[in-house]
């Protein structure tokens, strides 16, 4: 069955989306953002065995505020999956929306904390390169290949399908389209189903981000969101990086969303979610244990704390939670 899997064709489709030229700026990010990720791990701000081989390392040193940042993001998603898997006890699944170079799916599984199915989705010229990687490169394609015993393992260029894990190439803005897909690789949309979306939702219209939202509520009857996006862009910081973002050619549709932690909260309120909470990324390093603060500033010189500061209060995490209350769901924070 490994052999299936390194010698299944990859064959490129020609159908793309409408807004293709448009989304090349947002495909961007998730460079950047794996690149951001490839470099701290690098220099050891946390441990990740499987970005490598995912994501090449980039020669230009990235700036120690900006390490941090990644480092306090990944830290506080991290705490809430886990938090999800526990009350779940790992009878639950995973839709990672927007998922990249994302490694969750193997490090869950170092640590016996894999659900029943993980399932990630984002832009199929993304997933085409992540299936590659995976194909070539034995540390990433082996845990599916052994989790999947003898059930058939569906693969294609767009798509890979297996009992604990899923790959799929899809557009989060066509909900029929983005449906029919996780079906196809056995969604259950009676399991308790955690949802994750970073630096995802900005990327559409209010509108759409709000129907992705409500789907996802209407969907599940017992269920988690995670957001992790831009908070409180209305300020001259927030208004500096939009700007730089737009000589990217990369617009951020749906920052009117992003304005406080309130309206971030209110989006999940009034799209089928009864519970939210928000906090800023400097909020959640504060809350980290000293010992662990003092390991990651020993790692490089930061010579202005102020400019961290600022940038990690215009970033942020917001959850919300359906249902669940005699797992716990509502108790869930960071």
């Amino acid at each position: 069955m490994a052999a299936r899997l390194r010698e299944a064709s990859f064959a490129s489709s020609s159908s793309t989306s409408s807004c293709d030229a448009d989304d090349e700026g947002v495909r961007g990010t998730c460079e950047d953002a794996s690149l951001c990720k490839r470099f701290a791990v690098s220099i050891g701000y946390w441990h990740d065995p499987y970005i490598q081989h995912l994501v090449r390392l980039c020669k230009e040193r990235k700036a120690p505020e900006i390490n941090r940042g990644y480092y306090a993001r990944v830290h506080g998603v991290s705490q809430l999956i886990k938090a999800f898997l526990r009350k779940t006890e790992c009878h639950c699944q995973i839709l990672n929306l927007g998922a990249g170079m994302d490694t969750t799916f193997w490090k869950l599984k170092d640590e016996e904390l894999l659900p029943s199915k993980y399932f990630e989705v984002d832009f199929p010229v993304i997933v085409t390169r992540k299936l590659h990687n995976i194909k070539n490169k034995p540390l990433l394609s082996t845990p599916i290949v052994d989790l999947n015993s003898e059930a058939t393992l569906q693969l294609d260029g767009h798509m890979l399908d297996s009992k604990r894990y899923a790959i799929i190439g899809a557009d989060l803005r066509d909900l029929s389209e983005l449906e029919e897909k996780l079906k196809k690789c056995n969604m259950n949309t009676q399991l308790p189903t955690l949802l994750i979306t970073e630096c995802v939702l900005v990327y559409m219209t209010p509108e759409q981000s709000a129907n992705l939202i409500k789907w996802a509520a209407n969907t599940f009857e017992t269920a988690m969101f995670i957001n992790y996006e831009q908070v409180n862009m209305d300020d001259r910081f927030g208004q500096i990086m939009i700007e730089n973002l737009r000589r990217r050619q990369c617009d951020l549709a749906g920052v009117e969303t992003c304005k406080s932690l309130e309206s971030q909260k209110e989006r999940l309120l009034l799209n089928g979610w009864e519970t939210a909470s928000a906090l800023n990324m400097m909020e959640l390093y504060s809350r980290l244990p000293r010992a662990e603060v003092n390991r990651i500033e020993s790692l490089e010189f930061l010579d202005e704390m102020e400019l961290l500061e600022q940038l990690m209060q215009h970033y942020c995490l917001c959850w919300g939670t359906k249902g669940g209350q005699e797992l716990g769901l509502r108790e869930i924070t960071c």
